[in-house]
């Protein structure tokens, strides 16, 4: 048997924590049936049989436990060496938020890091659940109270979402609507156009920053969270409030790294960051000058 490399035990170990090829996918940004395949594969590249596959979920077999606990060790090895690494090189502290939030960290950038500060920030932008289980990053910002044993996490508050199109349009403008595309509509707010104004998409596109930009020129209608649209002079409201849309959002950071100095110093610049714009965020809108 070859050697195996380190990304199919990754995911052997996301799958043995969640209980299950969904949750596994989620946190290493995949899909469920490449997890499944995956775990396949190593099933008969070792020659063991690793889980109990039920409609409930995966299940650690004998072998499958062993394995975890050998793993495990070897975690802890990477870790050390990846602290030692960091600290020979000069700290990185390393971010992974979904792109609004990435958005408002840009628009304040001074607040979270200065020239004075002795680490730089490495900030990874996308739409897939932050994952923290290996150290690919630092601190991460989630739509959900994380479960994971080895995670913190710190409460931010409520994120609102509503249609926005450009300011003083025509009412015909309810009628056309702009949209990421199906295949990149992974979050609730990105599908929610294609649930309900299917027929009336006149744009697709692949990011979702682009919505802003597609409903500031007048294209259409664009589901955008509340403290992206409220903020921007050139958008107005096209409705409510979409009351589905509404969730929680919680900054986590793992559990043994959270007290290193400069983790706890991004995390509380963050915190204090966000929860300042705790009303926006909630769909409050601000008073005009």
């Amino acid at each position: 048997m070859k050697n195996l490399d380190w990304d199919i035990y990754r995911c052997f170990m996301s799958v043995a924590r969640t209980g299950g090829l969904t949750g596994a996918a989620q946190a290493l940004g995949s899909s469920p049936a490449t997890v499944g395949r995956r775990m396949l594969e190593l099933e008969e590249r070792t020659g063991r049989a690793l889980f109990l596959r039920s409609q409930t979920g995966y299940q650690l077999t004998g072998d499958g436990e062993l394995l975890f606990e050998q793993l495990q060790e070897m975690e802890t090895a990477a870790r050390l060496v990846e602290s030692w690494r960091r600290e020979g090189e000069g700290a990185t502290v390393r971010i992974t938020v979904g792109t609004w939030n990435a958005w408002l960290l840009a628009e304040n950038f001074p607040a979270l890091c200065s020239e004075r500060d002795g680490f730089s920030l490495a900030i990874t932008v996308g739409e897939t659940r932050a994952s923290l289980a290996y150290r690919e990053t630092d601190i991460g910002i989630r739509a959900f109270e994380p479960e994971e044993s080895y995670l913190a996490a710190s409460l931010i508050g409520d994120v609102a979402y509503a249609a926005y199109r450009q300011k003083n349009a025509a009412s015909a403008a309810n009628s056309r609507w702009v949209a990421v595309g199906e295949e990149e509509a992974i979050s609730a707010y990105l599908r929610w156009p294609h649930q309900q104004a299917e027929g009336r998409i006149v744009a697709t596109i692949t990011r979702p920053r682009s919505l802003l930009d597609l409903a500031r020129a007048g294209a259409g209608c664009a589901v955008l969270p509340c403290f992206v649209g409220d903020l921007d002079p050139m958008l107005e409201r096209a409705g409510d409030e979409i009351p589905a849309l509404r969730h929680r959002q919680w900054i986590v950071m793992n559990n043994e790294d959270r007290h290193r100095k400069e983790i706890r110093t991004v995390v509380d610049r963050m915190t204090k960051l966000l929860r300042s714009h705790a009303d926006v965020f909630a769909g409050k809108r601000p008073r005009r000058g």
